[in-house]
């Protein structure tokens, strides 16, 4: 696309750390000194100004100054004009500038830039290369990219270490993995930094095994290549992974910094692994990791997805430093938790505090809304968050007013909303609605939003389930048949239930119907002597309509006997001392009967039981839920 020529046309290019003779080289030290100590842009422009008048504007000098001062304080536009009135700028100019574009995200500037610099047969320098590099690694430009490198090649630059970096970033981003491979492969030490980098770029495209065999290479790992490995393995999913690699970092006495602490904090979370959530919160201390608003906020977000709402409250409390980011982690995790009066006060609070609310924020308050009911509330923050503060509604926005309007049971109006919304619903919004047609038995409106679902490929695993069972739940037994058939046939699998329980700071996951684990043999007396008590003594009697499949009602009631959130907590029982209170993390939603099940063996073994499911927080104790058997 764009000519190389290796001929140099304008301004003699002088290397970066001679001094070109200059009969004006002492005044030339005192622009730029004045230069150096402007702290805002109308100190800057007054002296550009005196520069002028001094005849000194083309001074190569003074004027890479001028680009340099301009860029970091955030200026470019101010720069952009300034480099236009050059007569003829030479590569340092140039590099400056298109660094400066690359510091404030204008990528596309800055490859356009690199360009007319080629144009203008300037020679570009490694400087320039690796600036280019990185403006097409953000635009995702590989067509230029692989330009440049042949450019590099040609100019002898393909030794130079942070053109191989760029190349190998660049490759990397634009998932040319084999590419950035072999320029990983052509370096001669490929140390911590040029490790960290091939993976990452393994990680960032899923490919968690190569990024393990290279991270396994490294001989002296730093804590930035210990951190990326983590990170990489939270965002895969990997969240026993990223704790494994965690505790070797430990192990090798490196220090963690503040980004670790986060990522680790993040593979908690999504555990629900509290107690050494926990360990790290105290962990924190010994490296001095401050409790600013990003540590925070991880951790008000840990504490609130591992079930322990009251140390959310405590950690908030102790902040000094706060942000919108801090706001919004507490009022969704009060929203999670039931809490939906505390959340909206906490909303509350937000305001009083001068912090403006954005997107995110309304959909934690939305969602505490939706939690208990607050239906008019719940409209009364929608159309705040559009006439007062002009945030104008997202999916999630319409998904928790469709949600809350459904759980009330006024599902029409909820069918109406959708009708009216200014965005395409996703199968998350209409699946929510099905899931409160099933509830509330009404099953037109359940087949006319599943035939939605199908009919526009927005359908998964789950819409299928539910729709199946909104016809168990009516007795149409052939119906929810023929649905499981379409399954079947199209090679969807339906998401297993899975719980997750943690003991003695192990994680222990169980499946339905679970044999895998060594002490399945104890779990299941535990659950036989504890189905048989709550018969006895409470009156349990298994609500064998919630088991949607056309069998005997005794194959049914082992059927829900053996939901993995029992197995958990029977394995949780005979585990743990009395009177310690077990968190179990569920991935799908609880149904009826082990949610009435759960109540009465929280009340005979005096115990406390929290269960996350996939929309809430459960706190089972005395034999009564905190969502008011209302989820």
């Amino acid at each position: 696309m764009y000519c190389f020529t290796p001929a140099v046309q304008g301004t003699p290019i002088f290397p970066r750390n001679s001094k070109p003779k200059s009969n004006n080289s002492t005044n030339r030290k005192e622009v730029i000194f004045l230069l150096q100590k402007c702290k805002h842009i109308s100190h800057v422009q007054s002296t550009h100004a005196k520069i002028i008048r001094n005849g000194q504007e083309q001074d190569p000098f003074i004027v890479f100054e001028l680009l340099r001062l301009c860029s970091n304080l955030n200026s470019i536009d101010y720069a952009s004009k300034i480099f236009q009135r050059i007569q003829t700028p030479n590569v340092f100019l140039y590099t400056a500038l298109i660094d400066g574009f690359v510091l404030h995200g204008s990528y596309f500037d800055a490859i356009l830039l690199y360009c007319r610099m080629i144009d203008d047969s300037i020679v570009p320098d490694n400087y320039a290369v690796v600036s280019a590099l990185k403006a097409c690694g953000f635009q995702l430009a590989l067509k230029l990219g692989r330009e440049i490198h042949g450019q590099v090649m040609k100019l002898g630059l393909c030794s130079n270490r942070s053109v191989k970096m760029k190349l190998m970033e660049l490759y990397g981003k634009c998932g040319e993995l084999e590419d950035a491979r072999r320029v990983f492969d052509e370096m001669p030490e490929r140390d911590f930094v040029a490790s960290t980098v091939m993976m990452t770029s393994y990680l960032h495209h899923g490919f968690v095994r190569e990024a393990s065999a290279v991270f396994k290479q490294v001989r002296r790992k730093d804590t930035v290549c210990w951190t990326a490995m983590i990170d990489g393995l939270v965002k895969n999913g990997e969240m026993n992974w990223a704790l494994e690699v965690f505790r070797e970092m430990q192990m090798e006495n490196v220090k963690p910094n503040e980004a670790t602490i986060v990522c680790v904090l993040s593979a908690c979370s999504h555990l629900g692994a509290l107690e050494l959530g926990r360990w790290v919160h105290s962990y924190m201390g010994k490296y001095e990791i401050k409790l600013n608003h990003i540590v925070g906020g991880a951790l008000i977000n840990m504490y609130a997805r591992c079930g322990d709402i009251d140390k959310v409250k405590k950690v908030f409390d102790e902040m000094n430093e706060r942000d919108i980011s801090t706001y919004n982690s507490i009022i969704a995790g009060l929203g999670m938790h039931g809490k939906s009066i505390e959340a909206i006060e906490m909303f509350r609070a937000m305001l009083n505090n001068g912090f403006r609310p954005n997107s995110i924020t309304f959909v934690g308050v939305l969602n505490a809304c939706s939690h208990r009911g607050l239906v008019e509330l719940g409209f009364e923050m929608f159309h705040s968050m559009v006439k007062d503060y002009k945030i104008e509604p997202r999916v999630e926005h319409y998904g928790c007013m469709v949600d809350l309007l459904g759980r009330v049971g006024r599902l029409k109006e909820a069918f109406s909303f959708i009708s009216r919304m200014k965005t395409t619903p996703d199968h998350i919004m209409l699946g929510a609605l099905l899931s409160a047609c099933k509830i509330h038995g009404n099953l037109e409106l359940g087949e006319k939003i599943a035939k939605t679902l199908l009919g526009c490929d927005k359908a998964d695993s789950g819409t299928y389930v539910l729709l199946s069972n909104v016809y168990a739940s009516s007795g149409r037994w052939k119906e929810a048949a023929k649905v499981r058939a379409e399954m079947k046939k199209g090679g969807i699998q339906k998401e297993p239930g899975c719980s997750l329980i943690e003991v003695n700071n192990e994680i222990h996951e169980f499946l339905l119907g679970d044999i895998r684990h060594p002490q399945k043999e104890e779990i299941y007396k535990k659950l036989k002597e504890l189905e048989k008590r709550l018969r006895l003594t409470e009156g349990y009697s298994p609500k064998t309509d919630v088991s949607l499949h056309d069998i005997e009602d005794r194959q049914k009631q082992w059927a829900l006997s053996i939901h993995s959130e029992r197995l958990a907590i029977c394995y949780g029982l005979i585990s743990t001392q009395p009177h310690t209170t077990l968190r179990v993390v569920k991935n799908l939603r609880v149904c009826n009967d082990c949610h009435s099940m759960i109540k009465l063996i929280a009340k005979v073994s005096r115990r406390k039981i929290v269960v996350r499911d996939r929309n809430r927080f459960h706190h089972f104790e005395n034999g009564i839920c905190s969502c008011g058997d209302y989820w």
